[in-house]
């Protein structure tokens, strides 16, 4: 085995130092750490799409993160739990809904304040809320015209025809 020179190990450890140092800066740079604030909460039909960390924003500033998701056993919707910057207060009549930045895009959670003069107190929860929407249900119903099964055409047969009260069809 040939031995390696002190330049080729020297190189080396330097590449992986400035490696190591350029994945630090990215994590903490990138916005996917949970952000500080107090919790709230909402309910939904569906949160398809939408993870843990995923951004909650208003008027498309990220103000604070998804924190858990969980099924009520009772109701089955879901339960969202997330932060708000604390220097945000928002209004007791505040909605909330999962959007998507566009076909490709992250979904995330879009806050809609109220004009209620009464706010959320931390741990308080939205009453209004919008699911996601499935895009692919979408596709599929513009695709195939309205059931996204194929149209409704072929296969599907008429009313079936019974006999007459005389016996004839």
């Amino acid at each position: 085995m040939a031995r390696h020179s002190f330049a080729e190990v020297g190189t080396g450890a330097v590449v992986v130092v400035l490696a190591v140092g350029f994945l630090a800066y990215a994590v903490g740079h990138s916005g996917a750490a949970p952000m500080a604030g107090y919790q709230l909460s909402a309910t939904f039909n569906s949160v398809a799409g939408l993870p843990v960390g995923s951004d909650v924003r208003i008027a498309g500033v990220r103000v604070g993160s998804v924190t858990s998701e969980r099924i009520d056993p009772e109701t089955y919707l879901a339960d969202v739990s997330f932060t708000v910057a604390h220097d945000i207060r928002l209004p007791k009549d505040t909605s909330a809904a999962v959007r998507s930045e566009g076909l490709l895009g992250a979904d995330f959670l879009a806050l809609d304040p109220g004009g209620d003069t009464e706010m959320l107190p931390p741990g308080g929860r939205i009453m209004v809320t919008q699911s996601a929407v499935d895009i692919g249900s979408l596709l599929g119903k513009f695709i195939f015209g309205g059931t996204g099964g194929g149209g409704g055409q072929g296969g599907a047969a008429g009313p079936a025809k019974t006999p007459s009260a005389g016996g004839k069809p």
